[in-house]
């Protein structure tokens, strides 16, 4: 039987992790540090911290100019 998995970043320790399909919405524990997380696809995942941080900088930077 083939198992279809998919890899997603623990949002506690940043280890990836290979989470199969069927838990897809569910919330998981990190099997290294016992993190919670949802399991999501890559489209629906959040912004990481240093891409948050960017863009609010890119909009504070906007601001500024107008």
């Amino acid at each position: 039987m083939n198992k279809t998995f998919f890899v997603q970043q623990c949002p506690t320790c940043g280890r990836s992790l290979h989470i199969q399909v069927r838990y897809l919405g569910r919330t998981l524990s990190c099997q290294h540090c016992n993190g919670k997380l949802e399991a999501a696809e890559p489209s629906e995942k959040h912004e990481s911290g240093l891409a948050l941080l960017d863009r609010a900088d890119a909009l504070l930077n906007q601001s500024k100019i107008a």
